[in-house]
């Protein structure tokens, strides 16, 4: 009990010396001068670092290795001997690489992929292959309704560059997946298909061999394809260094996609849209006719300064008025055939329009028609007039007009004129596997006619010096031209007055001259 008593009272006396020292030291803490610490100033943000132009955005993402390989090197230096090539490139680029870019950002696929349109096409949308393949992307027509493009009378979704950028970045994301997520591998693929690829990957694994993309046995277009494209990412990762420079292409949307909701004139939409219809139509070269096709796409692509104001006038147009229409009272003889070729447009339109079933019209009844709202030479990148370019440049010195009969092929019209299938295929705008029809119409050039060729024309290179009372119509009647050939031939603008004294080139059929 003592010692509990002892132990009890020792330890109170502790407790009491504890709270005595704290009570001391609180003291002492208090009466202590403070010390404040120097202020160390934090250290700024490094500044976010803006990337302006898309090119230098394609740059900093560039992560495939590029080989030392022979013919990687040989097109290094082809692309840095020919800085003129890549300055066209850039310029055709700059209404869809953005776009472009950020589809592939927002798939997580190589940036190096924007660059393939450069080797398929040179950013051309018309560019149409020796193997029938067309467009921004060069798609095949199997492959392209594969992928989801559409194509017909009207549209050409190969050339519709929104449409056929989506459809080419799912192919090589399939094409991917399909080569075990070998990048080299499924752009090859892109170029020869599938099968080859994987085919000679499997060949060499047999052999013992490497089955890298450098060791594989593949077709001469696609082993030099894949190093046509490293080198072309290579030269535009060091453009400094190689002594090109690129046109800069701002980082932020150049255009709009806009979906109209139904057929519009082109020359009707360009007028809402307050812009050349030239111009339109190069934004939108799937349109292979006058207007949007009737059963759709109606989506139209405008430069983004310009949406808004087409959004806002297009809202305040009354949908009928988007065609012109035309009543035509039906002759005898008549066909829908005859009309709609007469027409530029197709026979199921005005069955469509006029609710007809069946081919039967009868003489005298009226048809509706939609027809262009203007001439259908001042759409000057349809088809119909891209191709009459094609056909009227000079290639020798006799022109002969050529319509397709039965039986016709290219090789039996090319032999019995003496030309190749290639060159006959080219000034025609097909390519030389395209079949014919019947009734189209061909031309064929060559610096002999035959003694019985009745249908030829002899072209020449005529300078005019233009006269006091002058003007692009007389002009164009008097050398059996059209107005929208003399703009076309010599850069002119059809709201400026020709000068007397100002010299003009054509390119006229001396036989058909009203001089």
């Amino acid at each position: 009990m003592r010692l509990s008593f002892i132990c009890m009272a020792g330890g109170i006396a502790l407790l009491t010396g504890c709270q005595s020292m704290d009570s001391e030291q609180v003291k002492h803490t208090v009466t202590a001068p403070l010390v404040t610490p120097p202020v160390v100033p934090e250290a700024p943000l490094p500044a976010p670092i803006i990337i302006t132009d898309v090119w230098e955005r394609i740059r900093m993402n560039m992560q495939m290795p590029i080989p030392d390989k022979k013919l990687v090197n040989q097109y290094r230096d082809w692309y840095i001997r020919h800085p003129e090539h890549l300055a066209r490139v850039s310029e055709r680029a700059e209404p869809f690489m953005y776009l472009i870019v950020e589809e592939l950002e927002k798939r997580n696929m190589p940036v190096e992929l924007a660059l393939l349109p450069i080797v398929e096409s040179a950013f051309d949308p018309f560019a149409y292959s020796h193997g029938s393949a067309s467009g921004l992307w060069q798609f095949t027509s199997p492959m392209a309704r594969h992928f989801g493009l559409e194509m017909n009378w009207w549209y050409d979704g190969r050339r519709d560059v929104p449409a056929a950028t989506i459809a080419a970045l799912d192919m090589l994301q399939y094409l991917h997946g399909k080569t075990n997520g070998n990048w080299l591998y499924a752009i090859a693929a892109y170029n020869t298909g599938e099968g080859r690829v994987l085919n000679a990957v499997k060949h060499n694994q047999r052999k013992g061999k490497a089955t890298d993309f450098w060791s594989l046995d593949l077709p001469r277009e696609t082993e030099r394809y894949v190093p046509q494209l490293l080198a072309l990412a290579d030269v535009i990762k060091n453009a400094d260094k190689y002594g090109i420079t690129l046109a800069p292409i701002a980082n932020k949307p150049a255009v709009e996609v806009i979906d109209v909701g139904s057929q519009i004139d082109l020359s009707f939409a360009a007028d809402l849209a307050d812009m050349p219809l030239s111009s339109l139509h190069k934004l939108n070269p799937g349109y292979n006719r006058w207007s949007t096709s009737p059963d759709g796409p109606h989506k139209l692509v405008v430069p983004v300064d310009k949406a808004h104001g087409f959004k806002l006038a297009l809202a305040d147009t009354d949908s009928s008025e988007r065609l012109h229409w035309l009543r035509y009272k039906i002759k005898s003889g008549d066909s829908l055939g005859l009309i709609a070729n007469k027409y530029h447009t197709t026979i199921d339109v005005i069955r469509s329009v006029n609710n007809i079933e069946g081919n039967t019209i009868a003489a005298g009844k009226h048809l509706l028609i939609p027809v262009a709202a203007k001439d259908p030479e001042l759409y000057s990148l349809s088809s119909d007039q891209r191709l009459a370019r094609k056909q009227g440049v000079k290639r020798a010195d006799y022109k002969i007009d050529y319509q397709v009969k039965s039986g016709d092929s290219l090789w039996k019209i090319a032999k019995a004129n003496n030309v190749t299938v290639a060159k006959l295929a080219s000034w025609n705008g097909m390519a030389p596997k395209d079949p014919l029809k019947v009734g189209q119409k061909l031309v064929i050039w060559t610096n002999k006619v035959a003694q019985n060729q009745t249908q030829s024309s002899v072209m020449r290179t005529v300078n005019y010096k233009v006269r006091s009372g002058d003007s692009l119509a007389r002009i164009a009647d008097k050398f059996n031209v059209t107005v929208a050939d003399l703009l076309r031939w010599n850069g002119l603008d059809s709201k400026k007055y020709l000068q007397p004294g100002q010299m003009l080139k054509l390119y006229v059929d001396v036989t058909k001259m009203s001089v």
